[in-house]
């Protein structure tokens, strides 16, 4: 086993510190955007779905977001009877239903996105400086 060396302690430690700051300063910029932190997460997830179609099932919510099934089903429910997302029947599969941001989701997700860029970049450098 590989002795670790100070300098690579202080690298992992000022990458954690920075990753700390980001995701505080992601929760108080989803609030002013009228999101609570899980709610900017959910929406950001629904949106930047991985293949492009900027919508999600609760199953692969669940599975991107390391929550369990019901945890999300309810931060959906919530999410939909405030009018931040709305459900969509699958037309090629009647079992599965699709969700999707409503106009109002999709603004309050563009002001905290939006928020935060100056932060994905420093977030972005951080990983950079960590090296492997």
């Amino acid at each position: 086993m590989a002795a670790i060396t100070t300098s690579d302690v202080v690298a992992v430690a000022e990458f954690r510190a920075g990753l700390r700051q980001f995701l505080r300063r992601s929760e108080r910029v989803a609030r002013q955007a009228g999101l609570t932190p899980q709610r900017y997460l959910l929406l950001l997830m629904i949106k930047g779905a991985p293949d492009g179609s900027e919508q999600s099932t609760v199953t692969a919510l669940a599975e991107r977001l390391q929550l369990a099934q019901s945890t999300v089903t309810e931060l959906v429910r919530r999410a939909e009877e405030t009018g931040l997302l709305e459900r969509e029947q699958s037309h090629t599969d009647a079992r599965v239903v699709h969700l999707r941001l409503t106009r109002e989701g999709a603004r309050r997700l563009e002001l905290a996105f939006t928020g935060l860029a100056t932060e994905r970049s420093q977030l972005r450098d951080a990983f950079e400086h960590l090296g492997g």
